[in-house]
């Protein structure tokens, strides 16, 4: 379970290019892409981090970063989301995840999830194996079944503990990008403007380094808009 969740970690980078369709950006393409490239610069030495790839990919409201290290991390966005936000609200989306970057948001993310996995493995196989057993004798058909019984359920347990922790870090990571910033009112206002776009849809692998998510339940991997809004009220406050 932890083998399989840091493999992932470490193909991140690469994977997520394919996945979205990410292209490196260096800044000499275009003014916009000259100015998202040094905004990434900037807001990493606010953050104490190398300044991460950056990159563009085509598609709806989103951005999100990736990468097995802090100091060698992704940065993307979507060309709607460029085309949609003010300078200052991009801005703010950025400093959002660089926040995940410098609080190395990736790596506790693949170990929680890493560690669930193992658990799960674990303990599915553990209680079938005593419910399978009747004196001495073990049925194997009744064992399979329970694990995979087990692995359901379990598995289950475990996202929405996965996902209720995510929902945290994407608290943490508002905060973080007003403290980048020096105001709260960028990042509102950047939260404000994606409740009136069409959230952009990430890969299962990228929602919860994404800066939003199209819904809000026990399984989304982000708080609602209305109630990240209100933290950073509160946090000005």
């Amino acid at each position: 379970g932890m083998l399989g969740a840091f493999i992932s970690l470490l193909f991140s980078k690469p994977i997520a290019k394919m996945a979205c369709g990410a292209k490196t950006i260096d800044g000499t393409e275009g003014e916009a892409e000259r100015w998202l490239v040094a905004t990434v610069e900037e807001l990493a030495r606010r953050a104490n981090v190398k300044t991460p790839e950056v990159a563009i990919y085509h598609g709806a409201a989103n951005a999100f970063a990736t990468g097995a290290f802090k100091n060698h991390a992704l940065v993307a966005v979507s060309t709607e989301i460029m085309e949609q936000m003010t300078r200052e609200e991009l801005r703010a989306v950025l400093g959002h995840e660089m926040s995940h970057v410098a609080n190395g948001d990736m790596v506790t993310m693949t170990l929680v999830q890493g560690v669930l996995n193992a658990f799960v493995i674990f303990f599915s196989r553990a209680l079938a194996r005593i419910l399978s057993t009747n004196g001495k004798k073990n049925s194997r058909g009744l064992y399979v079944m329970l694990v995979w019984a087990f692995d359901i359920v379990l598995g289950l347990l475990a996202s929405l503990l996965v996902f209720a922790y995510s929902r945290r870090r994407e608290y943490a990571a508002d905060r973080g990008s007003a403290q980048l910033l020096g105001s709260p009112f960028a990042m509102i206002a950047a939260l404000q403007r994606l409740g009136n776009l069409q959230p952009g849809v990430l890969p299962d692998s990228l929602k919860a380094m994404g800066v939003t998510s199209r819904r809000t339940s026990l399984f989304s991997t982000h708080p609602s808009l209305e109630d990240r809004i209100a933290a950073l009220q509160n946090f000005h406050a």
